[in-house]
């Protein structure tokens, strides 16, 4: 019998300034203004947003949540200032991504620059081994977790503050002895070893972000709304950082899980807005509206009801009707995933399929211009 292999020793990865790496999109270039004219989009897609933009203004005049869940290429499409300007106008109650989408966020904050050629980097083992984002993001996780805060708000004030401050060893040290059962112990221990490994300096790491007026994840933290984070593990680059820390990953993403099922928990007559999101997004709304739906019935309370949930993405739904339910498994619209799933979460279930960019921009000018 062969012997079982041992892991890859991660800590050896070598890592390279983030200024030096070819990206491939300026924050200027890419940041769409609000000032922008309207693209055209179809007169179908145009009666949906505003069908949403109806709905989206019933459930907050009820106090009902209104959930965006977006994937990273809404920023890498320059939506950020649409984001902005949704949250300004008390329209949207909770903002949901995955973790490339608070990668590029926060490379845009700090260096203004984002995107690399994944296909010539990852034949030269540079793909994803810039040193100050795993290293940032990590450090913002590790210092957010001793506030008991989640992925999304950990990572905003830390953009917000520019930086984070650092407890010493010997504090870290003491409390584990004082308190080894603390509920606190496991997010001490990490960051004790992260600054002991890497020989990190007690007291304040200041980082700036000179483009923070851009960054949804900073505006999200500054009106307190929330913005949660589902990763995997070995999904995004800041794990190719000797600083990966799955656990640290995986505490944070369960703070935000829990998060997002409050959000959920405040859904009925609601809407979920599910743009750009072909995996994370049907696959985190289904579990948490199950685990709310689970509690409510425990509590002899009804299950969510009455929410509305419009889906976007560029693929075609099928040719399927998607407010008659699921088609049979012998459809090729069976297999749509980011269909399938949202209309199974009761409600009311629309697909629309457009632009990611074009959505936002058309539902932003409809909440803010129609009556």
């Amino acid at each position: 019998m062969q012997p079982f292999p041992e892991p890859l020793d991660l800590t050896k990865l070598k890592v390279f300034p983030l200024a030096e790496r070819a990206s491939m999109a300026t924050i200027e270039e890419t940041l769409v203004p609000l000032d922008r004219p309207l693209p055209p989009c179809g007169e179908m897609t145009a009666k949906l947003i505003r069908h949403a933009t109806e709905n989206i203004r019933a459930a907050r005049v009820r106090g009902a949540s209104v959930l965006l869940i977006y994937g990273a290429h809404l920023l890498k499409n320059g939506g950020h200032l649409i984001l902005d300007r949704l949250m300004d106008g008390d329209w949207i109650t909770h903002l949901a991504t995955n973790g490339a989408g608070i990668i590029h966020d926060w490379e845009w904050a700090f260096l203004g620059r984002s995107t690399e050629s994944v296909a010539k980097n990852v034949a030269t083992g540079t793909f994803g081994a810039w040193d100050e984002t795993g290293r940032n993001i990590h450090l913002a996780l590790l210092v957010g977790a001793l506030r008991e805060d989640g992925f999304g708000r950990s990572l905003g004030r830390f953009i917000a503050d520019d930086g984070v401050i650092l407890p010493s060893s010997d504090e870290l040290e003491n409390q584990l002895r004082a308190e080894p059962s603390h509920p606190l112990a496991p997010a001490r221990a990490e960051l004790l070893q992260v600054i002991l490994r890497h020989r990190l300096p007690s007291g304040r790491i200041e980082v700036k972000h000179p483009w923070k007026a851009s960054s949804v994840l900073a505006q999200a933290f500054r009106r307190n709304i929330p913005i949660t984070v589902h990763p995997g593990i070995g999904y995004d680059i800041i794990s190719n950082h000797p600083m990966f820390n799955g656990a640290v990953l995986g505490r944070a993403a369960t703070t935000d899980f829990r998060l997002f099922s409050t959000a959920v928990e405040g859904l009925d007559g609601g809407a979920v807005l599910s743009v750009g999101s072909a995996i994370m997004g049907p696959q985190v709304f289904e579990k948490s509206l199950s685990c709310v739906n689970n509690l409510r019935l425990q509590a002899n309370r009804p299950i969510v009801k009455g929410h509305s949930m419009y889906v976007v993405d560029l693929q075609d739904g099928g040719n399927w009707d998607w407010t008659q339910g699921e088609p049979p498994k012998d459809n090729p619209a069976y297999y749509l995933r980011f269909c399938k799933s949202f209309s199974r979460m009761g409600g009311e279930m629309h697909y629309l399929e457009c632009d990611n960019l074009v959505f936002v921009q058309h539902l932003l000018h409809e909440l803010t211009h129609s009556a």
